[in-house]
């Protein structure tokens, strides 16, 4: 009988081992109304804790997934992880809040504050662009979704800046391939640059490299069209010149005979 007992016993103080091994999920878990979870959010959010902030925007939905202050806190949360520069997070909050509410009222800034998180990761034109190239397919779609917003206003100023960030990417793999002595590939790259980022300042020195490249292989008359297009919208640029003295000879700087660059170069394609 004592036995029986006293493998009773041991049985129990196993299972209470293996009960006290495991960690209780619900642990630390204090649920609380709505209103002061949202409050003490915007309260950390106010003295600059963001990531504090928006844990407790995740906690408004995760206690209270239905009441009108979750759809708030998606909300929130992204602008929260955003500032606290947690992009990642950022975007999955937008994304959805964006997804289940595409009718709100803030789904304009909800797509601007998306677009700035991709923006604010850009990095220098050393390295992969894939983040780039998302900041400027988020930006059109600002641009594309809300024209007469306050926030297409701003996403078209810094889609100058982002193209001219992707063309400063091609024109140094232009560059690479142009001092080894790739030439195709370098027109390639100088070509997208004129071809795709028309509006950005890389164009002149694109159009510059392109009339090298093309006389390096002897391509002349494609060298003097390109010439041409840069003499034309760029007359007075250090690119000129050099175009010019790369095909003449002659430095432009100089006092300019009685024909201009622009007519010769013209001429020799008609």
């Amino acid at each position: 009988m004592n036995m029986h007992r006293i493998a009773i016993a041991l049985v129990l103080l196993g299972f209470a081992a293996g009960c006290a091994g495991k960690e209780d999920p619900n642990a630390g878990y204090v649920e609380q109304p709505v209103h002061v979870i949202y409050n003490n959010a915007v309260d950390a959010l106010e003295e600059g804790n963001f990531a504090t902030a928006a844990k407790g925007f995740d906690e408004v939905e995760r206690q209270h997934p239905y009441s009108v202050w979750a759809t708030k806190a998606q909300l929130m949360a992204g602008y929260a992880s955003y500032q606290a520069n947690n992009y990642g997070d950022a975007l999955v909050a937008l994304n959805r809040f964006i997804d289940l509410h595409p009718g709100h009222r803030d789904v304009p800034y909800a797509y601007y504050l998306k677009a700035l998180s991709y923006y604010e990761q850009i990095t220098d034109v050393a390295r992969d662009q894939h983040t780039t190239e998302q900041a400027l397919a988020a930006l059109e779609e600002v641009v594309r979704r809300f024209p007469n917003s306050k926030y297409a206003r701003d996403a078209r100023l810094k889609l100058d800046l982002t193209r001219d960030h992707l063309a400063g990417k091609e024109m140094a793999v232009g560059r690479y391939y142009l001092r080894r002595g790739e030439y195709l590939a370098a027109i390639n790259r100088f070509a997208q640059v004129v071809d795709k980022y028309q509006t950005t300042t890389h164009v002149p020195e694109a159009l510059l490299r392109l009339t090298e490249a093309y006389s390096a292989i002897g391509l002349t008359e494609e060298a003097k069209r390109n010439a041409a297009v840069l003499g034309h919208n760029y007359p007075g640029s250090d690119w000129y010149a050099d175009s010019y003295a790369l095909l003449t000879g002659k430095d432009v700087r100089e006092k300019t005979e009685d024909k201009g660059f622009l007519a010769r170069t013209w001429d020799w394609i008609f």
